[in-house]
């Protein structure tokens, strides 16, 4: 039989439709527009007392007015858009699930599907169309229908995988009077472009990564582009994606699942992205069964989710989005991308979201109890990030995590957060802040370096939370390096003193640390710091390094950098107290400063090194 036979008009479709029926309607931005329009539509008495099955909704043809009418009930797997009002006004069944496990529902017949109306593409010669850019269950509906209609839409691309049909499967066939529901392009700002900034120094070139929609990832594709060999493994694919795929950055070579390919299950966006999707051989569309598998997930090496975040607290607690601009929202929902994250070789989950929101208020919360769209487990909570910095909070207790939760709040913030924390005796009773600092702080250094042995040190400015990994790099030291360090020997170092060394006047003082391994598994390795005299043209300078570590180098680096540092600071002269049996630190000083100046006396050098002519080398 030929296809095209099977073309009616929708409203010979609505008449095939009986009370009490359950159909399945194309997820998201494949909603077969025009068949479900006609349906909304009908004063027909048999279109009554059905239930609607969709997995996401996004467009405007249910609506609240429909649904209130009782004639229609939606049952739906994620909640967004229209469907948050719907579900507190209990007229949307909500049901929780792991995406990996709906497939199974619908082929197990839990979920019991009579009639499925899905969008395609225009068939090719042979009868074959394309599911396009929304694969999750639909085939799986499709089997279980007794009636299956087809809303053939032009604008539907042709995309490679898992997403062809033959139009023989299909009992009725109409043409599509409607464009599909596309996304205009997210506008971002200078706070989103920050915070991509920052979560793009996260991300590792080879790195396997998923996106989602929004500002954040319109400004993060673009600090991705000079990423090399990028993997793509994601539940969307955006306009901000395919940008970051022409770019270059992304090869897929290093990927296990789908090798050379990017895969998704759903597209969001403008035309432009139909266009360019359509029979591109880059991209694979695949089941929400394979994309949303941990399993697969975890096959990848370096996986990264990055997910957007409403509000976080103290401790670490998440509040998601929900609405138009989320579509993985719940927390279910994102239990397939932690676990994938867990198995993947270095998978990461990154958290990202502006220190303010848009009327200026804190982001960063003592509490989110009075929000809802928790994420909950906050002990799986690995990375938080705004603009002003991460928080790595992988084996924190709660007390270092409110410290490193207030040093990635606004400035302006972090006074507030700081006594609401001591009240809420999350933090020490003497703990101490400056709160002149929080401005102050010189974000802008962040570098890293290969030493001897292929050793790879991230460098960046202390803060207040690294008071725990200063404690236990003291009490690494030998007795020897102590009384090297502080011209006498120290055998504690309790919070009261060691608070007061990592709380910084950035004003007089500069410190820099040094720590090995990934981002929010580092351990701190050595310290160095200047502290201006009386005069700003003059600082004394100290380096510690862990006696692990000795000998590769990485005294003399930090040294040079702190030359760099004093030297755009205004700082002329660098001195120093060196004790005569101190020869590692003084050939440290030499290679750094060849012309630097001491003077014997006592059994103790004392040090000169004009900042101006150091070698300034790495």
């Amino acid at each position: 039989m030929n296809w095209k036979q099977k073309i009616i008009d929708p409203d010979i479709v609505m008449k095939k439709i009986r009370p009490g029926m359950s159909i399945f309607l194309g997820t998201g931005v494949s909603e077969p527009r025009t068949l479900v329009k006609r349906l909304m539509s009908s004063n027909s008495r048999k279109l009554v007392d059905l239930e609607l099955i969709q997995l996401v909704n996004f467009s405007d043809t249910i609506s609240l007015k429909t649904l209130d009418s009782h004639k229609y009930r939606l049952k739906t797997f994620s909640s967004g858009n229209m469907v948050n009002k719907a579900i507190t006004r209990g007229l949307v069944d909500l049901i929780p699930i792991r995406f990996k496990r709906l497939h199974r529902l619908f082929e197990s017949g839990l979920i019991q599907v009579d009639v499925a109306f899905i969008q395609v593409s225009p068939p090719d010669d042979s009868g074959t169309a394309s599911l396009g850019i929304s694969i999750d269950v639909a085939r799986a509906a499709m089997e279980q229908a007794s009636f299956v209609v087809g809303e053939i839409n032009p604008k539907i691309p042709r995309i490679f995988g898992d997403t062809f049909v033959n139009m023989s499967e299909f009992d009725m066939l109409i043409y599509s009077q409607d464009d599909p529901v596309y996304f205009e392009r997210w506008e971002t700002g200078p706070a989103f472009d920050r915070l991509a900034s920052r979560i793009a120094s996260l991300i590792q070139d080879k790195s396997c990564i998923a996106f989602s929609i929004g500002p954040l990832f319109e400004s993060l594709s673009k600090k991705l582009v000079n990423k090399h060999h990028l993997g793509v493994h994601s539940p969307v694919f955006t306009d901000a994606l395919m940008d970051l795929v022409k770019s270059g950055a992304v090869t897929n070579l290093y990927k296990n699942v789908s090798q050379g390919k990017s895969i998704a299950s759903y597209a969001f966006g403008t035309p432009a992205l139909m266009a360019w999707l359509d029979r591109n051989h880059l991209v694979e569309f695949q089941g929400i069964q394979t994309v949303f598998d941990p399993v697969n997930i975890g096959k990848n090496p370096g996986f990264v989710a990055v997910i957007p975040a409403r509000k976080v607290d103290l401790s670490g607690r998440i509040v998601l989005h929900h609405g138009r601009g989320n579509v993985i929202s719940g927390p279910m929902e994102l239990m397939d991308s932690f676990l994938g994250a867990q198995i993947s070789k270095g998978g990461r989950i990154i958290f990202g979201l502006p220190s303010r929101n848009l009327n200026n208020h804190s982001n960063i919360k003592p509490s989110i109890k009075r929000y809802h769209n928790q994420l909950g487990f906050e002990e799986s909570i690995d990375m938080v990030v705004t603009e002003y910095g991460a928080a790595m909070l992988n084996g924190l207790s709660i007390r270092e995590r409110a410290q490193a939760m207030i040093e990635i709040a606004h400035p302006d913030d972090r006074m507030a957060l700081f006594n609401r924390a001591k009240k809420k005796n999350m933090l020490y009773p003497d703990q101490i802040f400056l709160k002149e600092s929080s401005h102050l702080y010189p974000h802008e250094i962040h570098e890293q370096q290969t030493f001897k042995n292929g050793v790879k040190v991230r460098f960046r400015p202390i803060k207040p939370s690294d008071e725990e990994q200063m404690r236990r790099l003291f009490y690494r030291f030998s007795d020897e390096a102590i009384y090297y360090r502080y011209f006498y020997c120290i055998t504690t170092m309790p919070h009261s003193k060691m608070q007061e060394y990592v709380n910084i006047d950035w004003n007089h003082t500069m410190s820099v640390v040094g720590l090995v391994g990934e981002p929010g598994e580092g351990i701190l390795i050595a310290e160095a710091r200047y502290l201006k005299g009386e005069s700003d043209l003059m600082a004394e300078i100290a380096v510690i390094v862990d006696e692990k570590y000795n000998n590769l180098g990485i005294a003399t680096y930090m040294v040079n950098l702190l030359l760099k540092l004093g030297k755009e600071r205004g700082v002329e002269v660098f001195t120093a107290t060196v004790l005569f049996s101190n020869y590692k630190i003084m050939k440290v000083f030499k290679k750094a400063c060849p012309n630097l100046k001491s003077e014997r006396e006592d059994g103790v050098y004392s040090i000169t090194m004009p900042v101006g002519h150091a070698d300034g080398g790495g």
